[in-house]
């Protein structure tokens, strides 16, 4: 009994699988939901997704504490010895190969590009790997040479919304999607480890501050390089890959159907991580030399980010998200199509509560601010915002509104406002647009966003592509005007200080 009790106490694997389960079990309890009251939906599907979401709980516990035990450690420890050499052409040089290695492993970049067929699956994530690698080294070199965030945020956002008007129209939203997907749970915990070891470098007082924003870098480079892809590689006509309901009979049946999956699963996600290991093994000899314990640690780490991996990527394909697709396009050829939006918004406040990468954010602002930011704030403050982004992207799939007319305005007043909020609280907001797009908005929101398009006769291209986009986009706005706010508290609290201690001089 006592066992049983240090076990439940000290096991790290019970607060991933808390995690997974905030995470998927509003999703899937409102999808029941709306199968039992509004949209009928054949049994063989309702097991699939059923067994979809246990895989997929069960995948993102074991891939979470996978990347606690393996991920963030290389990334610290790397980070760690590109300090020690203080050497700018070295530390750029591995964030650009650590950029393109872990986002080549990265769940949500894979399960986007295997809904986009106008370009290989393959090409696109080997482009959008290259454009975080580059950005992460540019990142890396602003923080080693301090320039201003502000500076390079309006260089690089001026940059991507003129080479917007180049692009092909079907083939921008999946541009700016591919923006937000690339800082997942995979990619997070490097960068953030990265980032805090390379800043310790520098011993001026901005250095901390500096530690962010590298999320927001990273975010840019993957839109750029899907924008002069799709010039180079003449994708004039981007649309989304034909999702196909299991039509299996019985339990066995459907249990052929996951068990034949993975054979491919298991061969994609061994590719996707052959880099980070080759990467790691050869740094560990040269540079790092870390204990054996570390080591076995590390190694236990990498096992189960390759098994939950697998799992999730089987559970999403299979079984998760043609319901979701199933759901809009059911939803989409209603008479009461509008209740998208706040199916949507609701969907959109309980996915991003409960999302890792959001909550490792969370927690790093947390402690470099001294507790000066409350986790609980900026968490809600993101909740409400991807709240509102999502309800914005269905009104575009039910009223075919380009996603230029909402995000040229929107990036427009995200970056007007880095002129008013505190650096610190920009830096945040601009990462935080990266890490809320995450797992759950490519496995479930965007399918649910292109049945719907299907539904109401729109281009899935135009229409349905830019969710992840737009909930990308707001949280950039958020938390920049949560900063506004929190620096005219200060203001007016330094002002009845001043007050208060002019009344004291006055009354002695």
């Amino acid at each position: 009994m006592r066992f049983l009790k240090r076990l439940k106490l000290n096991n790290p694997l019970n607060e991933k699988w808390r995690e997974a389960l905030r995470s998927v079990l509003p999703v899937a309890g409102l999808v029941l939901l709306l199968c039992f009251l509004l949209v009928p939906v054949q049994l063989n599907a309702l097991s699939a997704f059923l067994l979809g979401a246990a895989m997929l709980m069960v995948g993102m516990s074991l891939f979470n504490l996978g990347t606690d035990m393996a991920m963030t450690p290389i990334g610290e420890a790397v980070g760690s010895a590109l300090t020690r050499s203080r050497n700018v052409k070295l530390i750029v040089g591995i964030g650009f190969l650590v950029g393109v290695m872990v986002t080549v492993a990265e769940p949500d970049l894979t399960v986007l590009a295997g809904q986009v067929s106008a370009i290989p699956s393959l090409l696109m994530i080997a482009c959008v790997a290259l454009g975080v690698g580059a950005f992460l080294a540019l990142a890396l070199w602003r923080i080693l040479k301090g320039l201003p965030l502000r500076r390079l945020l309006l260089i690089t956002y001026g940059a991507t919304l003129l080479l917007a008007l180049l692009v092909p129209r079907s083939f921008l939203a999946v541009a700016f999607d591919a923006g937000g997907v690339t800082t997942g749970p995979m990619t997070v915990p490097f960068i953030l480890g990265l980032g805090v070891g390379v800043a310790a470098i520098r011993s001026d007082n901005g250095a901390e501050n500096d530690s962010f924003g590298l999320v927001a870098l990273c975010s840019i480079g993957p839109i750029l390089a899907v924008m002069l892809l799709s010039v180079i590689f003449r994708a004039e006509d981007s649309e989304a890959s034909a999702v196909t309901l299991t039509q299996a009979a019985t339990s066995t049946e459907l249990f052929r159907d996951f068990a034949s999956a993975l054979p491919h699963y298991l061969r994609e996600v061994g590719v996707a991580l052959a880099p980070v290991l080759v990467f790691f093994v050869v740094f560990q000899l040269t540079v790092l030399h870390l204990p054996a314990a570390r080591l076995r640690r590390i190694a236990v780490g990498l096992v189960y980010t390759f098994v939950g991996l697998v799992l999730f990527l089987t559970g999403v394909n299979v079984g998760f998200m043609p319901v979701g697709y199933l759901l809009g396009e059911v939803l989409g050829g209603m008479d009461i199509r509008w209740a998208l939006i706040p199916l949507g918004m609701i969907i959109g406040w309980f996915v991003v509560t409960a999302e890792p990468a959001v909550q490792v954010l969370c927690k790093q602002v947390y402690e470099m601010t001294a507790g000066t930011i409350p986790s609980a704030a900026l968490a809600r403050t993101l909740s409400g915002a991807v709240a509102v982004s999502v309800g914005l992207a269905m009104l575009r799939v039910l009223t075919g509104l380009s996603v230029l007319w909402l995000l040229i305005p929107g990036y427009l007043l995200a970056l007007g406002l880095t002129f008013a909020a505190p650096p610190v609280f920009t830096a945040i907001a601009f990462d935080s647009g990266g890490v809320a797009s995450g797992p759950m908005t490519a496995a479930f929101l965007l399918p649910l966003a292109l049945g719907a398009c299907g539904a109401v006769g729109g281009d899935p291209a135009t229409d349905a592509f830019g969710v992840v986009a737009m909930v990308a986009m707001t949280p950039l706005i958020a938390i920049q005007l949560l900063g506004v706010s929190y620096r005219l508290r200060i203001r007016k609290a330094e002002k009845a200080a001043a007050l208060a201690a002019e009344m004291e001089i006055i009354e002695v």
